[in-house]
């Protein structure tokens, strides 16, 4: 998988725009491989890292295991090692696991001469089971210490994200949906030109595109698949945070406001909240920005698209109240 300069061009054709799915949670593997990989890149943190590297600081701690031999190239991450179909961690790691000799073959073969060297890779790429265990090993370490303790969070900001993609596509359709991915991104139909450390000229023949939304990913990345849907990996967008830590002790609770928290069991937009509430969309706003400071709900924005979701606690708060009654 090429990271992300030059210019990847994604050629759509109808039956493509008719194929576009979304990844229904983040991938563990590869956020796992990412973190990793951030931290010997001398690329700055992702998107979702800013206001999470100093609580992660120590467990993040860069080691000297073998996860760290695949990824001495900033350009390049072996694709085996993103698992698109796997629901959780532990699955991922087993269906890399069982990666086609042919194509692990191939992925390792692109790696920097001086990993290729290494007695180690060598043996991966045989297909030894002792070297697949050191790094079965290695990846669940990584994952242990540094994703495990955040994957609330990460999960949390994926939802907002693909609630905001699936609000655009509902309000906007495929052409609203492409055009705001990212900011640094230019659709053209019917293609999607998207930045990155090498070009390519990338048709989806029909197969579709899969999105996947990363916490880590400095950027996008592209996964071509000779006979499934290509990948997309790009950093998902995150809830604005509190203004302030006064902020989240102000006055909460009032009949509206409970009201605008109980409008969010579904994901709204601020104008579908005071369509919901009754009230208008100043108050609207001026609701769901206390709300959001008291981290009951999470708002990602995007562009001129804004959408309010529920947070954990939040929704823990709507529980009780529910089964008070």
């Amino acid at each position: 998988m090429q990271g992300s300069i030059d210019m990847i061009s994604l050629r759509f054709t109808d039956a493509d725009l008719r194929k576009i799915t979304l990844a229904p949670a983040p991938n563990a593997l590869w956020e796992t491989v990412l973190d990793a990989r951030r931290l010997r890149s001398r690329r700055g943190p992702g998107p979702g890292m800013e206001r999470t590297r100093s609580r992660t600081k120590a467990a993040l701690a860069p080691g000297e295991g073998t996860l760290c031999e695949l990824l001495q190239s900033e350009d390049f991450v072996p694709d085996f090692l993103l698992q698109p179909m796997a629901d959780d961690f532990a699955t991922g790691v087993e269906m890399a696991g069982q990666t086609p000799a042919a194509r692990l073959a191939d992925d390792l073969s692109r790696l920097p001469s001086a990993a290729q060297a290494s007695r180690w890779v060598r043996e991966l790429a045989a297909g030894a089971e002792g070297a697949w265990q050191i790094l079965t090993n290695d990846l669940r370490s990584r994952y242990c210490s540094s994703v495990e303790p955040m994957w609330s969070k990460v999960r949390a900001n994926a939802v907002a994200d693909r609630s905001l993609r699936a609000e655009t596509l509902l309000r906007g359709g495929v052409d609203a949906l492409l055009t705001t991915l990212n900011t640094l991104w230019l659709w053209q139909p019917p293609v999607l030109r998207v930045p990155s450390h090498s070009t390519a000229d990338v048709p989806l023949c029909g197969r579709g595109l899969l999105l996947i939304p990363s916490f880590f990913a400095a950027g996008p990345m592209v996964m071509y698949r000779p006979d499934q849907s290509t990948v997309l990996v790009y950093p998902m967008h995150n809830g604005d945070p509190p203004c302030g830590p006064a902020d989240a002790l102000g006055p909460l609770l009032g009949r509206t406001r409970a009201a605008v928290l109980a409008s969010l069991r579904d994901a709204a937009t601020t104008t579908a909240v005071a369509e919901r509430v009754g009230i208008s969309l100043a108050s609207a706003s001026e609701h769901a920005r206390v709300l959001r400071n008291a981290g009951l709900i999470s708002t990602a924005r995007l562009g001129g698209a804004v959408l309010h979701t529920l947070t954990p606690v939040g929704e823990a708060l709507l529980d009780g109240d529910h089964a008070s009654r």
